[in-house]
């Protein structure tokens, strides 16, 4: 696995990975080792998949969580736990590309998110530091943010225009959005697992009751038959039964909708730093390229850390990805007086062509399989109000703002452009690194810690050597749609450039839409 990959000692500064995962323990929810037969099996067990479960097991249904790794352990465990309506530039883009009652209903979805967190913070007990507090949107042009903050109130939220924020950088012009929240996104959803759990199997056993509903960890699903019933199978062997499965797989595991063509992959980049001095109150957010996202994060006993995020780009593409890092590190230090860099991560979003995600039937033949999907970074809220939204579809309801979150809408007036751009930048991807392979370097060539893409006859290999000199051979080649994958220098993995997919030195797929892994090579043979 990628954790195993060592790597000689570098310059970027923090350990590697968020604090929400580095302060929660293990839930320790076992695989699942028998066949299952549930009233609605979800894949995935972030926000939007226990979200979905929970608001089903609420409804009375029975519900299988199946989660490929730890529970918010993939983009939930890695975001910077905002819970916000306000997501960039959106709401006056909503007026103007879907009408004003889409920009209400959008922001309505999104304000009753924050409401059920906190209701089931308070019902359940959990401490996850959930806080309500202020989000700001600033930047330079004061025209976009007058139209933002028109085009928000218009869609029912207290938007004001102020002039006295951030208080860590110049802005000609801030919105601010009142009564938002940050929280502990881990220690949320361990608790809305233990929940669910609590009501089915007993945690390490992997066993459930009559109705099965329960969590399962380490449960790799392998395919999935639409239909009625649905069918699951898992890499162990087992499988579940279900009336209707919802994926909620960061990018769906089964595309028969052409997602792929219709929204791209993004990473951006957090560090968590200690500061001298008061933290900065709030969460603020700069749109652009590369857009920039501040926030305090406090824990009892601790001294708090301010989360510093942004430096997107496309997966596979824009560079070395060290790069960013440093780059955040030196804004935030012409920003702050930094005292330690204590955390650094990567995180992975989708984002669709019309800039709303896709929460619903995932395709006409797909019968009884739902996605959520598309959350471009506003996974928190969003991915809330996706599981009220699948609930209610899988319930037999029709709740207005269907239509809206239709992942099978037509809406060629807001997508068309991106839509083509993103697929000829793919398609320009694909030429350029098969031609890149004819001129390959050598193994010699690679260092220790490094990847790079060589040739093995006509077979693009992508090998990367460990700390300890040994090195790791792999397919070059994407099992998705047979692009050639690149070296992630930070994250030590193979991406890919096209549509995202990412691997482990060794091959392992960490993150879709590819299901496969890549395949070994012997490394005698190069």
């Amino acid at each position: 696995m990628a954790g195993e990959f060592t790597r000689p000692s570098d310059d970027l500064p923090g350990e590697p990975t968020s604090p929400w995962l580095a302060s929660t323990l293990e839930a320790s929810y076992g695989p699942l080792e028998s066949n299952r037969s549930v009233d609605v099996a979800v894949v995935g067990a972030g926000i939007a998949g226990l979200s979905t479960a929970i608001d089903l097991r609420d409804r009375g249904k029975s519900v299988a969580v199946l989660e490929r790794d730890r529970v918010a352990a993939g983009i939930t465990g890695k975001s910077t736990a905002k819970l916000t309506s306000q997501h960039g530039l959106i709401y006056d883009h909503l007026r103007r590309e879907f009408g004003r009652g889409a920009a209400r209903r959008y922001a309505s979805v999104n304000e009753q998110a924050i409401d059920e967190v906190e209701w089931r913070v308070d019902e359940l007990d959990i401490d996850c530091g959930f806080e309500r507090q202020p989000s700001y949107l600033y930047g330079d042009d004061p025209d976009e943010i007058e139209r933002e903050a028109d085009a928000a109130t218009m869609a029912g939220l207290e938007a004001t225009e102020v002039r006295s924020v951030p208080p860590f950088e110049r802005a000609s012009a801030a919105l601010r959005f009142d009564d938002q929240a940050w929280f502990h996104p881990r220690r949320y959803l361990l608790g809305l697992a233990e929940e669910l759990h609590g009501s089915g199997n007993t945690p390490d056993e992997g066993v459930g009751n009559n109705d099965d509903t329960g969590v399962y960890e380490y449960t790799r699903v392998t395919d999935v038959e639409p239909g009625s019933p649905c069918r699951l199978r898992t890499e162990r062997g087992a499988t579940v039964t279900a009336s209707s499965v919802v994926l909620a797989t960061g990018y769906p595991i089964l595309d028969r909708a052409g997602y792929f063509t219709r929204m791209h992959p993004k990473r951006s980049y957090v560090l968590g730093i200690r500061i001298r001095g008061e933290p900065p109150s709030g969460m603020y957010y700069r749109p652009g390229d590369p857009y920039r996202s501040v926030r305090t994060y406090r824990r009892n006993g601790e001294e708090p850390l301010v989360l510093v995020g942004g430096e997107n780009h496309k997966t596979g593409q824009g560079g070395p990805t060290a790069d960013r890092y440093r780059r955040l590190e030196r804004w935030a230090r012409e920003r702050f007086r930094v005292e330690s860099i204590d955390y650094r991560w990567s995180t992975q979003d989708y984002v669709t062509a019309d800039r709303v995600p896709f929460v619903g039937r995932a395709g006409f033949a797909s019968e009884n399989v739902y996605v959520a999907t598309g959350f471009r970074g506003w996974g928190m809220t969003n991915g809330v109000a996706a599981g009220r939204l699948l609930a209610a579809l899988i319930d037999g309801e029709r709740p207005p703002e269907s239509d809206l979150f239709d992942p099978l809408r037509f809406t060629p007036k807001s997508s068309a452009a991106d839509a083509i751009t993103e697929n000829a930048d793919a398609a320009s991807q694909f030429a350029t690194d098969w031609l890149r392979t004819l001129f390959s370097p050598n193994l010699e060539s690679i260092s220790r810690g490094e990847g790079r893409v060589i040739r093995d006859g006509p077979k693009p290999i992508a090998a990367a050597r460990d700390g300890d000199g040994d090195l790791h051979a792999v397919s070059a080649v994407c099992p998705h749609t047979y692009c050639v994958v690149d070296w992630n220098d930070a994250e030590c993995s193979w991406d890919c450039p096209c549509h995202g997919s990412r691997f482990a030195p060794d091959g392992t797929v960490l993150e879709g839409p590819a299901t496969e892994d890549l395949s070994s090579r012997d490394d005698d043979s190069l």
